[in-house]
């Protein structure tokens, strides 16, 4: 008999676990990527005997494909994908893949952000507790391959709307939205309401024995979700929360309530700072609550916590100036957050590639804490409209060597340098994580 024929479309974390998962379940497998595939993955590629081909996708090679899992950096409109479909293959994502491989409980977690901060949190609750439990979707790594090769009985999955963009019948026993606010609308025909339903879906195969977390602080998500038709069990989360329904936030306290229990926890402790990092939490906490978990190992876990690489990450106090790395943030909401949370004057490099961006809102913030704003992009243009002549200093570079330097000439003893860009890495930077790296380099060499 024939196997089935599964083609993998691009050969990220994602695409190499894709494959692995699906020879590990016995399809003929086919991993194409239009750049070029590092020899290192090459070879564990021919160790499986997983067929492949790098520098181009071949349509010809994908023929009589059942299945197509592809990249979330891979638009859902590119004619390759319209001609796989003419072929009858089925476009799924690896999140839908890996689901459909595992018995496992699924906690999902979408949001425009905080959702890595509370995939974290969330899997260090359940691994203290003594969950056998496993850390993957946009974090950790390939869901697919920890199905294939380490069998857990709990996942923690961090989803981004592109991944649920190519679900089927993904149903999380959680699903957590923790906020919406415009992001990656260029993927999303440009519309709010479009990009609002694909966060959405994450609720979309639910029943009723499940539970759907949202932040009922965040007034875009609760109308969204009064006017979706979701089967789950409501939770809401937040400080406007009534007493009877959800979890709440109050001052320096955590309120949980599950099966008319009420757990609290203080919060004066936790070692992160800043009202959405408390959000973040509540989310985590609500989730180790509703699987039973004891609070004074969830507050354990909360008070250990260390924080997502390149989120608010503290690199160093020199001179008693403190540098922090938000080189996560990557739009307005995130960085907004990250500023509102600096209680000292502050010195803010920003920019990158602007994906639709207004600044404006961000205005009060910067008139009233920022001695300096430092541009590094390679096109300053729209931060210079908006910004030029709000503080002190506007300076602009293209080196992050000499945007440290120049911070660092500028800072006072207790001022804050923050990198937190609002903004793409792609013009100087290879992504994000490169970008925060060579910041923390540039701090250290000081």
């Amino acid at each position: 008999m024939m196997k089935e024929k599964l083609v993998v479309l691009g050969a990220g974390e994602s695409g190499i676990g894709a494959a692995i998962l699906g020879k590990h379940k016995g399809y003929d497998v086919f991993l194409s990527d239009k750049n070029t595939i590092p020899v290192s993955l090459q070879n564990l590629l021919n160790e499986k005997g997983i067929l492949w081909e790098s520098g181009q996708h071949s349509i010809a090679s994908m023929k009589g494909a059942t299945i197509a899992i592809k990249s979330p950096g891979i638009p859902g409109n590119i004619p390759l994908l319209d001609g796989l479909r003419k072929m009858g293959t089925r476009i799924l994502s690896e999140i839908e893949f890996a689901a459909q491989s595992t018995s496992a409980t699924l906690i999902g977690i979408t949001g425009t952000n905080g959702k890595t901060t509370t995939t974290m949190m969330t899997y260090e609750i359940l691994k203290n507790a003594g969950f056998n439990v496993g850390l993957a979707g946009n974090i950790g790594s390939s869901f697919a391959k920890q199905v294939a090769e380490e069998n857990h009985e709990f996942y923690v999955l961090e989803i981004s709307s592109f991944q649920l963009d190519d679900i089927d019948r993904f149903s999380p026993h959680i699903s957590v939205i923790t906020n919406i606010t415009p992001d990656h609308l260029d993927r999303y025909e440009n519309s709010f309401e479009t990009y609002i339903q694909a966060k959405l879906k994450i609720t979309k195969n639910q029943s009723t024995n499940n539970f759907f977390l949202f932040n009922a602080d965040d007034e875009v998500l609760v109308e969204a979700v009064k006017n979706h038709k979701i089967n789950a069990k409501k939770v809401p989360f937040g400080s406007h929360v009534e007493e009877v329904s959800g979890s709440r936030l109050e001052e320096n306290k955590l309120i949980l309530k599950h099966q008319n229990q009420t757990i609290m926890i203080h919060s004066v402790e936790f070692p992160f700072t800043g009202r959405h990092n408390l959000l973040n939490a509540m989310a985590a906490a609500t989730i180790g609550n509703l699987l039973s978990i004891k609070k004074e190992s969830i507050r354990e876990s909360l008070m250990h916590f260390k924080g997502a690489p390149h989120r608010m990450e503290n690199v160093l106090t020199i001179q008693r100036v403190q540098y922090i790395n938000d080189s996560k943030a990557i739009n307005i909401n995130a960085t907004y957050f990250a500023i509102e949370s600096v209680k000292t004057p502050l010195i803010w490099i920003v920019g990158g590639v602007d994906k639709g961006n207004d600044y404006k809102v961000l205005l009060p913030l910067i008139r009233k804490k920022a001695k300096a704003v430092i541009c590094l992009g390679v096109d300053n243009s729209k931060l210079r409209d908006v910004f030029e002549g709000t503080s002190d200093v506007f300076m602009e570079t293209e080196s992050m060597t000499e945007a440290v330097k120049i911070a660092h000439k500028l800072a006072d003893p207790k001022d804050t340098v923050l990198l937190s860009p609002a903004c793409a890495s792609f013009d100087l930077f290879k992504n994000y994580e490169d970008r925060g790296d060579q910041f923390k380099a540039a701090v250290r060499n000081l």
